[in-house]
């Protein structure tokens, strides 16, 4: 009995993280046909990012800050006693 609830609950968090997954795809996705990158490669998406203005940098920047940055590396500042 114990084996099928520990079975039923992987599955589920494999479903889980596969959907996790195919989000971020889809939204990487996005941001690849926003800003005209050709070549769906690291090298071609720096290439890019390079030919941007500040602007459309710092816009970029903080699209991805908001999708990503969700509770990941969390910073907490030593109070001085």
């Amino acid at each position: 009995m114990k084996k099928g609830i520990l079975a039923i609950a992987g599955l589920a968090a494999i479903a889980m993280i596969a959907k996790k997954a195919q989000k971020r795809k889809a939204f990487v996705r996005e941001i690849l046909d926003d800003y005209d990158v050709k070549e769906k490669t690291p090298f071609g998406f720096a290439d890019r990012i390079r030919t941007l203005t500040d602007e459309d940098y710092n816009a970029l920047k903080e699209r991805v800050r908001t999708e990503f940055g969700k509770g990941c590396c969390k910073r907490t500042t030593a109070k001085a006693e």
